[in-house]
């Protein structure tokens, strides 16, 4: 435990190589002492690693790595995933609008520096800190950040995703503060997917079902696969649903073939890869990554259409595989109101905010202020439109 006047000495690491990955998950994943996985597969060393190695950040990614570390003597209590920034692409928190205001008055938006899981956007802890060291870690890894920028004239730092206590602690650290929302399914201890359908009007209820057998008429078979029943000719159908989808949403895939290489080899037992197959081959497939708590959908993508195939494998087949595992929840990515009427309800999620410009930062505060009352007012209006049963007057109109 640490002392009131414990020393800490933050470094700045241009790779992951310089910390084992046993000191990196001592801090981001100390739960899985007890042998089960992580709470948060995305901060873990392997996750981030495989990034690195498959050079899908660094080089021209415009990702470049700055991961922190903070030590006490020669043990190191709290890291960081750092990254500095020459664009916007890949974060789900959209402050493009924000750059393009700041090199209109003529400032010098990139680069900046990002704490963040890159081209993920799921919640989870952004300052990783040991037991025990939660606040005295976090304070370093935030000044450690600040520091930096500072020390490079950098314009900004964006904390993404970051946890709800985060956002507290960060807010009164001076940091601004965003929420925005997400769909996430929440298990409410169903031991069957039949017995959630049963908390759904009857409209739903009946939809979903219609939209299930749609999708199993596909003409083939649906198959849930995870761990080493996941073979490296499954990761040449994903890497092939990825580009078609990446291209057509972003331009450009994030992620390059070489990720893919690197999930086979460290990462399938964070992975729940849900393919279509017709005439033996995959015509469709969704990306899943698993936590202690949460199912996590990532990529989806199809060589050929069939009605309904994409709710069933990237929601239904998320549920089932939840309810069969007694998972918490199913986060359903970014974005997709859609998602609403499958059981999915709207969820804040939470970011912070440092600008170097006290006039710019001015400005944003006041935005932000604004933005997060109306994020406030649409989940609540959105929750209200959902999909579950109600009582009374409310039940006769939904129904």
């Amino acid at each position: 435990m640490p002392s009131d006047d414990a020393v800490l000495e933050v470094s700045v690491l241009a790779s992951l190589d310089a910390i084992p990955a046993a000191e990196w998950d001592d801090c981001a994943c100390p739960e899985t002492a007890d042998g089960g996985p992580p709470l948060d597969p995305f901060t873990t060393h392997r996750f981030l690693k495989a990034l690195e190695d498959s050079r899908s950040v660094g080089g021209r990614s415009g990702w470049q790595p700055r991961y922190l570390a903070v030590r006490h003597g020669a043990e190191t209590v709290a890291c960081a995933p750092l990254y500095a920034k020459s664009h916007s692409q890949g974060e789900y928190i959209f402050d493009h609008n924000w750059a393009h205001a700041f090199e209109r008055a003529g400032g010098r938006y990139y680069p900046k520096l990002q704490v963040a899981v890159p081209f993920t956007p799921a919640t989870g802890r952004r300052f990783l800190t040991k037991p025990g060291w939660e606040v005295p870690g976090t304070e370093a890894l935030l000044q450690g950040a600040l520091q930096v920028a500072s020390n490079h004239g950098l314009s900004s730092v964006h904390v993404t995703f970051c946890t709800g206590a985060e956002a507290e602690r960060g807010g009164a650290a001076g940091l601004m503060r965003r929420v925005t929302q997400q769909f996430h399914w929440v298990n409410e201890g169903y031991p069957d997917f039949g017995a959630f359908l049963a908390s759904l009007s009857s409209r739903k209820r009946k939809n979903i079902r219609k939209e299930r057998a749609a999708a199993q008429g596909f003409g083939g078979e649906i198959l849930r696969l995870t761990g080493d029943q996941i073979q490296p000719e499954h990761w040449d159908a994903v890497w092939v649903f990825y580009q078609d989808t990446g291209s057509r949403k972003w331009g450009t895939p994030y992620l390059t073939r070489d990720f893919f290489r690197q999930a086979h080899d460290h990462l399938r037992r964070d992975v729940l890869l849900v393919l279509a197959v017709r005439n033996g081959r995959p015509v469709a497939g969704a990306l899943n990554f698993l936590g202690r708590e949460a199912l996590y959908g990532r990529y989806w993508g199809a060589i050929e259409h069939h009605p309904c195939l994409h709710f069933e494998a990237c929601y239904y087949q998320a549920i089932d595989h939840a309810i069969e595992t007694g998972l918490k929840r199913v986060e359903a990515g970014a974005q997709g109101e859609h998602k609403l009427a499958r059981g999915y309800l709207p969820a804040p999620t939470h970011s912070l905010h440092w600008v170097a410009n006290e006039s710019f930062a001015g400005a944003i505060a006041e935005y932000l202020e604004a933005e997060r009352a109306a994020v406030d007012e649409e989940i609540e209006i959105l929750t209200g439109y959902g999909p579950f049963r109600r009582t009374g007057a409310e039940a006769d109109q939904q129904e």
